[in-house]
């Protein structure tokens, strides 16, 4: 297979060109097990320096449905098993860049690698999902500020699925990837809608994270998705036993005050 950990400067533009070909025609392939119907709506991505593209997260196919068609780099968590023999071969050959979750320093590297990436003039474009967890394509989480402080262009696409068919949400916390897809290739369909979206820039006294909301709003009326004011990352996380039991004790207290004011209505009533 003619795919290879190169770096751009080291690769002639014919095997450049013969990857992404390639990555494309094995997205394809994926989308087709499932009996993809996709429909794409707006231009379509090209490669620019100083553009990031930003998407809402459904499941880690978003990723595929999009590559089909314009292969892009995007930033993801590592994942063991074959999932991950992918990831170190045909996703790293057009220039994917991964993180461990679990390691506060690839923050770090991470971090650094996006500036490089998105200045260079002929990397492919870069992919990144803000909310940075999948979520039911009912609601939009919050998007981490991390894409919209870089100083460039940043572009939404919205993806919404149509459940007529098949759910194509995946809780990775209940179900193996590995039968995410199984679940997806013996359904009738798996059918979407992309939109490329107007492309949006930092305004004047803006903050990032303001800047990331407002896009997350664009993505969230095109789509159809409901704004929740939630991190994420929560899913991954389990409140402290202090603070559940600060709130059973304030919930109990106030079922107290509920009861005994209905006493004192009862005995005033007798």
């Amino acid at each position: 297979m003619l795919l290879f950990s190169l770096s751009d400067k080291h690769m002639p533009c014919w095997l450049f060109s013969l990857q992404r070909c390639l990555v494309e025609l094995i997205c394809g392939f994926f989308v087709a097990s499932w009996t993809g119907v996709i429909s794409y709506h707006g231009p379509q991505p090209s490669i620019r320096p100083k553009h990031v593209f930003v998407a809402n997260h459904t499941s880690m196919i978003d990723f595929i449905i999009l590559e089909q068609m314009t292969v892009f780099a995007v930033i993801m968590q590592k994942h063991p098993g074959w999932v991950g023999l992918l990831q170190r071969t045909v996703m790293e050959s057009v220039g994917c860049i991964w993180f461990n979750r679990n390691e506060a320093k690839d923050r770090e590297i991470v971090a650094r690698k996006i500036k490089n990436h998105i200045q260079g003039a002929d990397n492919n474009p870069l992919l990144i999902f803000p909310e940075g967890t999948c979520v039911n394509n009912h609601y939009t989480v919050m998007f981490k500020k991390g894409a919209f402080e870089l100083g460039c262009t940043v572009c939404p696409i919205a993806i919404k699925y149509n459940k007529i068919f098949i759910d194509a949400f995946w809780n990775s916390k209940k179900q193996s990837f590995t039968m995410h897809l199984v679940q997806l290739m013996t359904s009738w369909a798996v059918v979407c809608d992309v939109w490329y979206l107007e492309p949006q820039n930092l305004k004047p006294g803006e903050t990032p994270i303001e800047f990331a909301e407002r896009v997350r709003d664009i993505i969230s009326v095109r789509a159809g998705l409901n704004k929740v004011p939630w991190d994420g990352y929560l899913k991954y996380s389990h409140p402290s036993p202090k603070h559940t039991e600060r709130k059973q004790q304030i919930f109990a207290e106030s079922v107290m005050r509920c009861l005994e004011e209905e006493s004192d209505k009862f005995i005033l009533l007798k």
